[in-house]
């Protein structure tokens, strides 16, 4: 798969059963349908609202980024904030593909998602690490 940024080769990440692409050039990441939702409840966070469905119905065109072509379809992607305060703007899949992250956006929403409570923090806090480490967010 090529990078819509920068338009390198994508490496394949795998952690708990879930396969990213990821780019080592721009360290951007393709999350396919559902995948980022199936991370999300792997860290315990339970059920997060971030599917491609469900982000799609968030996008909102009237962004200044330029709008990037999805890397399945080649169709440009529609823009979609998430996260609380600051706003992550992602590019989503509208024939619900999959999600966007320029590098560092994951380490952000991370981040975001770690300062809710949880039931399961030592596995929780592993696949923080993990994901701190892949996707560290810029500072």
């Amino acid at each position: 798969m090529i990078c819509p940024v920068c338009k390198s080769d994508l490496i394949d990440v795998e952690y708990n059963r879930i396969e990213l692409d990821y780019c080592n050039t721009c360290r951007g990441v393709w999350f396919d349908t559902e995948e980022l939702e199936l991370l999300i409840e792997s860290m315990g966070f339970g059920k997060s609202g971030l599917s491609v469905d469900q982000v799609v119905d968030l996008t909102d065109t009237e962004k200044a980024e330029k709008k990037r072509r999805c890397p399945i379809c080649r169709l440009k992607m529609d823009k979609a904030h998430i996260g609380k305060e600051p706003r992550i703007l992602i590019d989503v899949c509208s024939s619900g593909d999959g999600l966007w992250f320029d590098g560092g956006e994951v380490g952000q929403l991370i981040k975001q998602l770690a300062k809710k409570p949880s039931e399961k923090g030592g596995s929780q806090q592993k696949v923080i690490n993990f994901l701190g480490e892949v996707f560290s967010a810029a500072e």
